[in-house]
């Protein structure tokens, strides 16, 4: 009796188990790929990101002409003999 449930559940235990050893197996040959796609997208720059970035440097690029507008203003107040009425050049 016990020799016949153990032949009965070594018969199963493959197709119990097979989902799980055929999902290993697509993992590891997947793994590669998705490794590749991974670091490409790592080392690449979305145009979303791109755009951020730019958005971000074009508003440094701002403060820093009205920090400097700011400066030749207050300087022209001090001593407006330097100034020539004209706009300084960023």
């Amino acid at each position: 009796m016990i020799v016949r449930r153990l032949a009965l559940l070594a018969a199963l235990l493959p197709l119990l188990a097979g989902g799980c050893v055929a999902k290993t197996a697509f993992d590891v040959v997947t793994f590669p790929v998705k490794a590749g796609a991974k670091a490409v997208d790592w080392t690449t720059t979305s145009q979303s990101e791109a755009d951020r970035n730019r958005g971000r440097a074009d508003r440094k690029r701002e403060e820093r002409a009205a920090k400097e507008r700011r400066k030749a203003e207050k300087r022209c107040r001090q001593h407006p003999e330097d100034c020539s009425g004209e706009e300084p050049r960023y």
